[in-house]
């Protein structure tokens, strides 16, 4: 015969902080809030306060002593031709990258929202470039672009696409130079804007497309007419993450040309870097790189409308 539970396996179970926390609404949400408000603080909110404090002073890694200089650093960058050369670089880098790379993550994601063998690993592949260190692949490109061994050159004079006296130096040219690092960044950002849009692929009802080819409409048709509208939303957001990190990255243009030839690669994140860095001017480089701050506002705000306003409802 069973034993009814004495009085002391009735009380109830003490619960840990945790189980509080999750089991209180007012209490979860901040809890989930914090590392990401704390994220932003530390390492967004106090080195952009940092970079306001060297911009308007002399410092420099040399010398510990710091004086309010106002608005000189500005004046400065901005008489000096490289300043411009470098945002010219960072504009022509940006759109024409993330042009192609809206071309190209479209297809893919068009592709790969169909049904096939071997899906996995075409997903798998594509995503490499995004995965693998950044720093690897550059190295890589460095080889395929190399002066001596660069294998598009070697491939180019067996099919006989290069004559006997032509032998382009990919990173030594400026045209060739820019180039270089535009396709090595459209294959960089493809893989996450593919991602992106095939996310809001998956989104779209099949009833959709089924009403629409009941209707006769064709692939093109509906692709054109129905798919790129629905997506476009989130289409835009996947630009909106590329300009972001185009125009801030200096890794590319770092490992590749460091600027060269002539400055005609040099864009504003390698320059500030250069500047601040490995020119000691701290309150130089804090200056160039506040420049980047204003422009990712506006472009940030313009695709958000645009992406609000093209939202189908």
């Amino acid at each position: 015969m069973m034993r009814a539970p004495g009085p002391s396996a009735l009380r109830p179970v003490p619960r840990g902080l945790f189980s509080r926390i999750a089991d209180n609404e007012t209490l979860l949400w901040p809890a989930l809030l914090a590392p990401a408000i704390l994220y932003i603080v530390l390492l967004v909110g106090l080195p952009f306060l940092l970079s306001l404090y060297y911009s308007v002073s002399d410092v420099t890694v040399a010398s510990r002593a710091v004086h309010f200089v106002g608005l000189e650093n500005f004046r400065r960058i901005v008489e000096s031709a490289t300043f411009w050369t470098a945002l010219r670089n960072s504009v022509i880098f940006t759109i024409v990258s993330q042009f192609f790379v809206v071309v190209f993550a479209n297809i893919l994601a068009v592709a790969l929202s169909a049904d096939f063998r071997g899906k996995w690993l075409v997903r798998l592949l594509i995503l490499l470039p995004w995965v693998a260190p950044i720093s690897l692949g550059a190295i890589g490109w460095l080889w395929i672009y190399d002066s001596i061994y660069s294998i598009i050159n070697w491939t180019a004079r067996a099919v006989g696409i290069l004559g006997p006296n032509d032998w382009p130096i990919w990173l030594g040219q400026p045209v060739l130079a820019m180039a270089s690092i535009i396709i090595v960044q459209i294959w960089r950002i493809v893989p996450l804007a593919t991602v992106i849009i095939l996310a809001g692929l998956s989104s779209i009802p099949n009833d959709i497309n089924d009403a629409a080819a009941m209707d006769g409409a064709g692939f093109w048709r509906r692709t054109f007419q129905i798919t790129f509208p629905l997506v476009m939303p989130i289409t835009l957001v996947a630009v909106l993450f590329g300009v972001i990190f185009t125009f801030t990255d200096m890794i590319v243009v770092f490992v590749l040309t460091r600027g060269g030839p002539y400055d005609q690669t040099q864009v504003l994140a390698t320059w500030a870097f250069f500047t601040g860095i490995q020119g000691g001017d701290l309150a130089g480089g804090a200056a160039v790189s506040l420049f980047l701050f204003p422009v990712l506002v506006a472009v940030a705000i313009l695709f958000l409308n645009v992406a609000r306003r093209t939202e189908v409802t």
